[in-house]
């Protein structure tokens, strides 16, 4: 047999594999776990992990270009480059933003950077990394996205960028802050990570933003394993990204490649002897925080299924809506703006202040009856020992924020919870809302 008759008998038996394994995953109410998130795949996906596998090309490789093509073109935007994850993504950011090729428009020591202090700490963390500080707005209740009103209030002359995650999926008011931008100047990174699929005016968010982030964990919209990718319609800002993403090398040489600038040993470079070569000359201080080609040949079959996942998802959500809508005296629950689509990443739920239980208590018996439930994600982050010496900047109290940290629960919208998961659910949530 030559090699492609044995990939193929190869491939034969992963997908015989994958059969076996779907065939025992059966949904059991009250003893089978529903989970908030989890990675959702078939045969394809272990036939091309298994491929690329083979070909033992371990960096980033035909998968990752392969990947990085057809994300563009997904989102609409022109460049797209892999990292090993979305936090990765956030760093390279921020970090792009640093550099001296970008001239007065650089990040410096010292420059301002609006976010919030309700989300994931790896929005928040670059910031602080590179020496820049944060500005801290409060959020909204009901779309728990930044106040995008108080925003201009919070500007100062340091003010240079804004950092704003679409908080569990649901876009921010994209266009005030671009408004902002324009009129003062100012860097927009858009963390895409927990929103892939949403829309803001009909077009993909993460296609808005200066830069935008993407995260590839099992809990997001499509996965990797590991994984995130940054994007970009700037050819400048998307070679910096490329070179910090790649130790902060210079040289543009693909993995395995020399010499695609025809002049490798024929620069001049600082105080560097002419000609020394340019897969060794370093402009940025850099990391290597690339993909590897087995990642991405996942990614490649995950992105042909996000339609589905999306549609999954906002199914799963509508279904959790018309169920809560009817205990509104209890929770407060989503809202979204005008001409939005979200592509949720779970459904928040505000227990309010005058309800007879509280967020504890729902969060016990979800537990108890194995639905797995999640806080939003750090709270308020200023509260977590990690930031207790960071100098922060305040826009304002963090009245929104606070409740989030002591209110608000959400749980999965993802595709892998069933029909059947769902009405076991709404089973269990009628159990707790029936005793009040």
């Amino acid at each position: 047999m030559n090699e492609e008759q044995l990939r193929k008998e190869i491939f034969e038996r992963v997908k015989l594999i994958c059969k076996l394994r779907m065939d025992v995953d059966e949904f059991i109410p009250g003893e089978s776990p529903v989970h908030y998130a989890g990675r959702v795949y078939d045969e394809h996906e272990m036939v091309a992990l298994v491929d690329s596998a083979l070909d033992f090309w371990l960096t980033s490789g035909r998968y990752a270009e392969q990947f990085e093509k057809e994300f563009a073109d997904f989102l609409g935007v022109k460049y797209c480059l892999l990292t090993n994850s979305g936090s990765s993504a956030n760093l390279l950011a921020i970090s792009a933003l640093t550099s001296p090729k970008l001239g007065d428009r650089r990040l410096k020591l010292g420059d301002e950077v609006v976010t919030t202090a309700c989300g994931f700490p790896t929005t928040l963390n670059p910031i602080i990394q590179n020496g820049l500080k944060p500005v801290l707005v409060d959020v909204e209740l009901g779309s728990y996205n930044i106040q995008t009103d108080a925003i201009e209030g919070a500007l100062s002359e340091k003010t240079r960028a804004m950092f704003i995650a679409h908080t569990l999926g649901n876009p921010v008011n994209i266009g005030k802050i671009q408004e902002l931008a324009l009129d003062y100047d100012l860097w927009f990174i858009e963390d895409n990570c927990d929103a892939l699929g949403s829309k803001y005016h009909g077009e993909y968010t993460g296609s808005f933003g200066d830069i935008s982030t993407y995260s590839f964990y099992p809990a997001h919209h499509i996965t990797m394993g590991e994984g995130g990718a940054v994007s970009t319609n700037d050819p400048e800002l998307k070679d910096i990204l490329a070179s910090f993403r790649d130790w902060g090398r210079d040289c543009w040489c693909p993995p395995g490649c020399d010499n695609t600038c025809g002049k490798r040993f024929g620069w001049k470079w600082g105080d560097l002897p002419f000609g020394y070569d340019h897969k060794y000359v370093y402009t940025h201080i850099g990391y290597n925080l690339k993909v590897t080609d087995m990642q991405a040949a996942i990614g490649v079959e995950q992105l042909k299924k996000l339609p589905g996942f999306i549609q999954s998802r906002r199914d799963n959500f509508n279904v959790l809506y018309g169920y809560l809508k009817d205990f509104e005296k209890y929770f407060i629950l989503p809202t979204v703006g005008k001409d939005v689509s979200p592509s949720w990443f779970g459904f928040p739920i505000m227990v309010k202040d005058d309800a007879p239980f509280t967020r504890d208590d729902i969060v016990e018996h979800l537990e108890d009856n194995k639905i797995a439930t999640r806080m939003l994600f750090g709270g308020n982050l200023t509260k977590q020992p990690a930031y207790k010496d960071v100098d922060f900047k305040y826009a304002g109290p963090l009245l929104n924020t606070d409740l989030v940290m002591n209110n608000l629960l959400w749980i999965g919208v993802y595709p892998g919870i069933c029909p059947d998961k769902m009405d076991y659910i709404l089973e269990v949530f009628k159990k707790f809302l029936n005793k009040f």
